[in-house]
């Protein structure tokens, strides 16, 4: 499916009785790409799993292409255009890279696995280890294909670079820029690497505390280095 905007309305969600996002508005044109940064803790994490509907709602609507899926379960949003790339990745450890994904295509047929081949050459060469048997980087390539497979309208990666090689963080951010590029899908980035934050997308958006503290574009806040310390931490932007 094509890409879809994406727009939040004063969203309050959190886990059990503890409230972590407090009425967040923002929108996301389709095919547009979005930053989200911000200090450890700050509600990053949370905002992408309430969009993807794995957290508990007090308030607010969701709609993705105009529609409200805000009373949708999780599974649902993901068949209708929704997909999320998580910071723990949830991988099937026990089965092959290609079982792995098998169980992002969906309806699509078995043919389409040569589009995660394309993306991830590295894939290929692994196709029949199991996911227990992949680096760091590799796992992160594998649930970035999977979740890519199924052709989400609007892609939420959650720290996507975690952790790994600056080669594999370069080749991911390659892939992601090509993908949003195509206009195939919106993108939302989670990301610590200010630098690859600012580079990927024109719309940065800063977290402090489960509510948005600045918004604008990725060039002002790039020349703000009295922002970018204030907000994100001191010798974050080089």
């Amino acid at each position: 499916m094509p890409a879809e905007s994406l727009e939040v309305r004063n969203l309050r969600t959190g886990y059990g009785p503890t409230v972590v996002i407090e009425d967040i508005s923002f929108s996301v044109p389709a095919g547009a790409r979005l930053s989200i940064l911000g200090r450890n803790g700050m509600g990053k994490t949370t905002l992408l799993s309430s969009i993807m509907g794995l957290t508990k709602r007090y308030g607010g609507e969701i709609l993705l292409g105009g529609k409200d899926v805000t009373g949708l379960r999780s599974c649902d949003r993901a068949l209708g255009g929704l997909g999320l790339v998580p910071q723990t990745r949830d991988i099937f450890r026990s089965l092959t890279v290609e079982e792995n994904l098998i169980a992002g295509l969906k309806d699509r047929p078995r043919s389409a696995l040569e589009e995660a081949y394309a993306m991830f050459p590295r894939l290929r060469e692994r196709r029949r280890n199991l996911g227990w048997q992949l680096s760091g980087g590799e796992q992160q390539m594998l649930s970035t294909a999977r979740t890519i497979l199924g052709r989400p309208s609007v892609l939420l990666l959650d720290e996507p670079l975690e952790g790994l090689a600056p080669v594999i963080c370069d080749e991911l951010m390659v892939a992601f820029s090509r993908l949003a590029s195509g206009g195939e899908m919106t993108i939302l980035l989670v990301e610590q690497r200010i630098e690859s934050a600012l580079d990927f997308a024109d719309t940065v958006m800063i977290l402090e505390r489960g509510r948005i503290v600045w918004q604008g574009p990725s060039e002002a806040l790039r020349n703000d280095q009295d922002l970018v310390e204030q907000f994100i931490g001191v010798g974050s932007l080089h």
